[in-house]
C-alpha cells in the first residue's frame, strides 16, 4: 500500500513523519500507530525525508497545508508562526505537551551566548523548561519577569523550578525576583521600584533579547497557574470580567484589541508593562489549545507577539475566525 501512495502524499508523509520523530522525539513504532502506517514504512519516510533535504539541521515544510498556514499567519497578523502536528485525539495536556517539546527544541534558534531571556513562570513555561536540552551559552542571562508571592505561598518554589531549569540547561545566569505576583496597594508596589535592587531586575528586563511566555487565560483547557493558584480574588475575576479582558502576559491583562489602559489590577501586578513586552526584539508566544485563542487574538492585536509557536488545530482555527 505505501507503494501506491501518491507522489506528493509520499511527501507529505515524509514531513509529517519527521517533524514527529525529529521534533517530538517519538518512536517509529508511535509514528507509525499514528499515521496508520507499518514500522518499515516509517523508515522509508525518514529516509526520504532525508534524501529530498526536507531534514537538515531543522525541518524544511513543501508547500502543503501546514506552510500555506503559516505563510497566511504571517500575511495577516505579522507573526512567525511554527506549527505542531498533534493528532485530534490529544488531550489537552498531550497537546501543551507536544507544543511545548516543540518549543524547547526551536529556542536554539533563538537565544544565544551574551543573550538575555526573560521567562514568565506558568503551565506554559513549566512545560517548556522540562524538555529543554543542555547547550552551553557563555554569558547568557535568564531573568524573571514577574513575581510569583500570593497570600500562601512565597512562589519561590514554583517559579524558582522553571527558572533553574533554564539557567542550567544554558548554563546561563538567573535572576529571579522574589516579589510578590500582586501588591495589595498599589503604592507599596510604587515604593518598592524605586529600591535599587528591584530597579536592577527591572533594568535587565527592560533589555531583553527574547521574552518567552504562554498567555493566560480564564477557563481555558488547561488551567492557567495564575487563576488556578489562587492569586486572583473573586472581586479581582470580577474586575477583569467587567473590564473586558481577555488574556495576561506575565500577570499584565490586556482586552481583546490589546489594551490595557485603566485596568486598576495591572496597577498592582509586578509584571512588565506590555510597552516593555512590545519593544522587546524577540517575543516568543506557546500556546496550546483553541481555548486561548481570545487571548492570543488580542495578544496580536496588542503586537507583543513576534514569533507564534502553535498546534496546527488551534492555528486553523485561528484562520477560521479571522
Amino acid at each position: 500500500m505505501f507503494e501506491e501512495v501518491h507522489e506528493k502524499s509520499k511527501v507529505n508523509l515524509a514531513l509529517r513523519a519527521a517533524q514527529l520523530y525529529y521534533l517530538q522525539d517519538l518512536t517509529m513504532d508511535a509514528i507509525g500507530d499514528e499515521l496508520l502506517v507499518s514500522r518499515s514504512s516509517v523508515s522509508r519516510l525518514l529516509q526520504m525525508a532525508r534524501d529530498r533535504g526536507i531534514v537538515e539541521v531543522k525541518i524544511h515544510s513543501p508547500e502543503d497545508a501546514t506552510q500555506r498556514m503559516t505563510t497566511e499567519i504571517k500575511k495577516r497578523y505579522g507573526v512567525n508562526a511554527h506549527l505542531v502536528p498533534v493528532p485530534e485525539s490529544a488531550t489537552p495536556i498531550d497537546r501543551l505537551d507536544r507544543v511545548a517539546l516543540t518549543a524547547a527544541k526551536m529556542l536554539t534558534n533563538f537565544f544565544f551566548a551574551g543573550m538575555t531571556m526573560g521567562v514568565a513562570w506558568g503551565s506554559t513555561t513549566a512545560a517548556v523548561s522540562r524538555n529543554l536540552a543542555s547547550r552551553q551559552l557563555r554569558d547568557s542571562r535568564v531573568v524573571q519577569l514577574n513575581g510569583a508571592g500570593n497570600t500562601f505561598t512565597t512562589g519561590m518554589s514554583y517559579s524558582g523550578e522553571i527558572l533553574r531549569r533554564f539557567g542550567e540547561a544554558y548554563g546561563a545566569i538567573v535572576e529571579q525576583f522574589p516579589v510578590p505576583a500582586f501588591f495589595d496597594d498599589p503604592s507599596a508596589k510604587e515604593t518598592l521600584w524605586r529600591e535599587r535592587s528591584t530597579k536592577r531586575i527591572l533594568d535587565i528586563q527592560s533589555s531583553m533579547d527574547v521574552a518567552l511566555f504562554g498567555l493566560g487565560a480564564n477557563d481555558s483547557e488547561v488551567p492557567s497557574h495564575v487563576y488556578a493558584a489562587g492569586y486572583l480574588s473573586v472581586d479581582d475575576q470580577k474586575a477583569l470580567n467587567a473590564g473586558g479582558v481577555v488574556g495576561d502576559i506575565a500577570t499584565v491583562f490586556y482586552r481583546a484589541d490589546g489594551s490595557s489602559d485603566g485596568l486598576a489590577l495591572n496597577n498592582r501586578s509586578t509584571g512588565p508593562s506590555l510597552d516593555v513586552i512590545r519593544k522587546v526584539p524577540r517575543k516568543i508566544c506557546v500556546i496550546a489549545g483553541a481555548s486561548r485563542l481570545p487571548s492570543l487574538r488580542g495578544a496580536i492585536a496588542g503586537q507583543y507577539v513576534s514569533d507564534l509557536i502553535i498546534d496546527d488545530a488551534t492555528a486553523a482555527a485561528l484562520l477560521e475566525q479571522a
